[in-house]
């Protein structure tokens, strides 16, 4: 089983999900794309976390991104748990969740990890670009819930270094200052981020967040 790294291309995969069937490349389009795997249906964790990403679904669209979740359990399965998660979330499920019982894509993501259950996938997260690449992992064990603020952030911090030469401090969020690349010269800079900069040593130089008026 390949391993995924940063960089590698998302592997591509026909599913059944709870919205028909998807071609994982063509539903993601140009689109950036999370993809992420719960242990199974019915599950509480789980369930508040469905619940939140169907609420953020306004974020996630002032992103360009589209989100599709995972399980090992079955179609009709999954239906009746969306009813559940809409009645106790105060939501409506609005994403979907792939129908995984041969594993197939949880074998093809590496999701399932013998060592903490021979069954069943851990709380994998993929950010995936629109050029199809693997921008960033995180995997949680079963007993901890995602932040869905923080992969908000950090799609937030993936957008911005794409298409500008900086990167993004500890504990950045959006509307603060960024870390200029160190590939970037002092004499590029005026051209680069007229908003001016501060050096704090040769190595550190900071500049107000680039794609912002």
């Amino acid at each position: 089983m390949a391993i995924l790294r940063l960089g590698d291309e998302a592997p591509n995969f026909i599913a059944q999900t709870t919205e028909g069937e998807i071609n994982f490349h063509n539903w993601l389009g140009d689109n950036w794309g999370i993809l992420f795997s719960h242990p199974a249906d019915y599950t509480p964790v789980c369930t508040t976390e469905l619940g939140t990403v169907a609420k953020y679904t306004n974020e996630f669209d002032k992103r360009n991104v589209k989100v599709a979740a995972l399980s090992v359990d079955g179609l009709e399965s999954h239906h009746g748990w969306i009813k559940d998660i809409n009645e106790t979330q105060n939501t409506t499920v609005n994403f979907p969740i792939i129908a995984d019982e041969n594993k197939k894509v949880s074998e093809l993501y590496d999701m399932i990890h013998p060592n903490a259950d021979s069954k069943l996938t851990v709380r994998s997260v993929f950010i995936i670009g629109p050029d199809k690449k693997i921008k960033l992992t995180i995997t949680y064990p079963a007993s901890t819930g995602r932040n869905f603020d923080e992969l908000l952030r950090v799609i937030d911090s993936l957008q911005l270094t794409a298409y500008h030469k900086v990167a993004t401090p500890a504990n950045w969020n959006q509307g603060e200052d960024c870390v200029i690349a160190p590939s970037v010269t002092n004499e590029e800079i005026p051209n680069l981020f007229p908003k001016g900069h501060k050096e704090i040593k040769p190595y550190l130089r900071m500049t107000p967040q680039p794609n912002l008026d």
